[in-house]
Protein backbone atom coordinates (compact mmCIF):
# COMPACT_ATOMS: atom_id res chain seq x y z
CA UNK A 1 0.00 0.00 0.00
CA UNK A 2 1.14 3.51 -0.69
CA UNK A 3 0.64 5.41 2.57
CA UNK A 4 1.57 8.73 4.11
CA UNK A 5 3.54 8.90 7.35
CA UNK A 6 0.56 9.90 9.47
CA UNK A 7 -1.43 6.98 8.02
CA UNK A 8 1.28 4.51 9.06
CA UNK A 9 1.32 5.93 12.59
CA UNK A 10 -2.46 5.65 12.79
CA UNK A 11 -2.37 2.06 11.48
CA UNK A 12 0.25 1.08 14.05
CA UNK A 13 -2.20 2.34 16.67
CA UNK A 14 -4.73 -0.18 15.33
CA UNK A 15 -7.37 2.33 14.31
CA UNK A 16 -8.15 1.35 10.71
CA UNK A 17 -11.59 0.28 9.53
CA UNK A 18 -12.27 -1.75 6.38
CA UNK A 19 -16.06 -1.77 6.81
CA UNK A 20 -17.57 -0.96 3.44
CA UNK A 21 -14.18 -0.84 1.73
CA UNK A 22 -13.48 -2.35 -1.69
CA UNK A 23 -10.71 -2.52 -4.24
CA UNK A 24 -11.08 -1.69 -7.92
CA UNK A 25 -9.04 -1.15 -11.03
CA UNK A 26 -8.59 2.36 -12.39
CA UNK A 27 -6.41 2.76 -15.50
CA UNK A 28 -4.78 -0.62 -14.95
CA UNK A 29 -3.84 0.14 -11.32
CA UNK A 30 -5.45 -1.33 -8.21
CA UNK A 31 -6.89 1.16 -5.71
CA UNK A 32 -8.41 0.75 -2.24
CA UNK A 33 -11.54 2.84 -1.71
CA UNK A 34 -13.81 3.64 1.26
CA UNK A 35 -11.31 2.45 3.85
CA UNK A 36 -11.10 4.63 6.92
CA UNK A 37 -7.73 5.35 8.52
CA UNK A 38 -8.44 8.12 11.05
CA UNK A 39 -6.19 11.14 11.34
CA UNK A 40 -3.16 10.72 13.56
CA UNK A 41 -3.75 12.79 16.69
CA UNK A 42 -0.15 13.98 17.06
CA UNK A 43 0.39 14.94 13.40
CA UNK A 44 0.61 18.56 12.33
CA UNK A 45 -1.85 20.51 10.19
CA UNK A 46 -0.80 18.54 7.09
CA UNK A 47 -2.57 15.40 8.29
CA UNK A 48 -4.06 12.96 5.77
CA UNK A 49 -7.70 12.68 4.67
CA UNK A 50 -9.23 9.67 6.50
CA UNK A 51 -11.08 8.14 3.55
CA UNK A 52 -8.80 9.00 0.67
CA UNK A 53 -8.14 6.58 -2.21
CA UNK A 54 -4.98 4.50 -1.65
CA UNK A 55 -2.93 2.77 -4.32
CA UNK A 56 -2.17 -0.93 -3.87
CA UNK A 57 1.17 -2.27 -5.06
CA UNK A 58 1.46 -5.75 -6.61
CA UNK A 59 3.54 -7.71 -9.07
CA UNK A 60 2.35 -7.32 -12.66
CA UNK A 61 1.46 -11.01 -12.92
CA UNK A 62 -0.69 -10.88 -9.75
CA UNK A 63 -2.34 -7.71 -10.99
CA UNK A 64 -3.18 -9.32 -14.34
CA UNK A 65 -4.68 -12.42 -12.68
CA UNK A 66 -6.96 -10.30 -10.49
CA UNK A 67 -7.89 -8.02 -13.38
CA UNK A 68 -8.96 -11.00 -15.51
CA UNK A 69 -11.06 -12.46 -12.69
CA UNK A 70 -12.80 -9.16 -12.00
CA UNK A 71 -13.47 -8.24 -15.64
CA UNK A 72 -14.42 -11.58 -17.18
CA UNK A 73 -16.02 -13.52 -14.35
CA UNK A 74 -17.67 -10.71 -12.38
CA UNK A 75 -15.86 -11.20 -9.08
CA UNK A 76 -15.40 -8.46 -6.49
CA UNK A 77 -12.21 -7.61 -4.60
CA UNK A 78 -12.87 -7.33 -0.87
CA UNK A 79 -10.20 -6.16 1.60
CA UNK A 80 -9.97 -8.60 4.51
CA UNK A 81 -7.19 -7.35 6.82
CA UNK A 82 -4.35 -4.86 7.14
CA UNK A 83 -1.15 -6.07 8.76
CA UNK A 84 2.55 -5.24 8.96
CA UNK A 85 5.29 -7.49 7.59
CA UNK A 86 8.95 -6.49 7.68
CA UNK A 87 7.95 -2.90 8.45
CA UNK A 88 5.59 -2.58 5.47
CA UNK A 89 1.81 -2.31 5.58
CA UNK A 90 0.14 -5.15 3.70
CA UNK A 91 -3.49 -5.61 2.70
CA UNK A 92 -5.09 -9.04 2.42
CA UNK A 93 -7.60 -9.12 -0.43
CA UNK A 94 -10.33 -11.70 -0.91
CA UNK A 95 -11.98 -12.44 -4.23
CA UNK A 96 -15.72 -12.84 -3.80
CA UNK A 97 -18.75 -13.42 -5.94
CA UNK A 98 -22.02 -11.59 -5.40
CA UNK A 99 -25.25 -13.34 -4.53
CA UNK A 100 -27.65 -14.35 -7.24
CA UNK A 101 -31.30 -13.29 -7.14
CA UNK A 102 -32.52 -16.72 -6.02
CA UNK A 103 -29.98 -16.75 -3.16
CA UNK A 104 -31.27 -13.39 -1.96
CA UNK A 105 -34.88 -14.56 -2.10
CA UNK A 106 -34.00 -17.62 -0.01
CA UNK A 107 -32.29 -15.46 2.63
CA UNK A 108 -35.27 -13.11 2.78
CA UNK A 109 -37.64 -16.06 3.17
CA UNK A 110 -35.55 -17.50 6.04
CA UNK A 111 -35.33 -14.13 7.79
CA UNK A 112 -39.10 -13.62 7.57
CA UNK A 113 -39.86 -17.10 8.91
CA UNK A 114 -37.42 -16.60 11.82
CA UNK A 115 -39.05 -13.28 12.61
CA UNK A 116 -42.51 -14.89 12.64
CA UNK A 117 -41.30 -17.65 14.98
CA UNK A 118 -39.84 -15.10 17.39
CA UNK A 119 -43.07 -13.12 17.40
CA UNK A 120 -45.09 -16.27 18.09
CA UNK A 121 -42.78 -17.25 20.96
CA UNK A 122 -43.07 -13.78 22.52
CA UNK A 123 -46.87 -13.90 22.34
CA UNK A 124 -46.86 -17.33 23.93
CA UNK A 125 -48.62 -19.14 21.07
Amino acid sequence: MVLLGSEVKSLRGGKASLAGAFARFINGELWLENSNIPEYVYANIHNHAPTRRRKLLMNASELNKLHIRVEERGFTLVPMAIYFKNGRAKLEIGVGKGKRAYDKRQDIKERDSNREMERAMRRGD
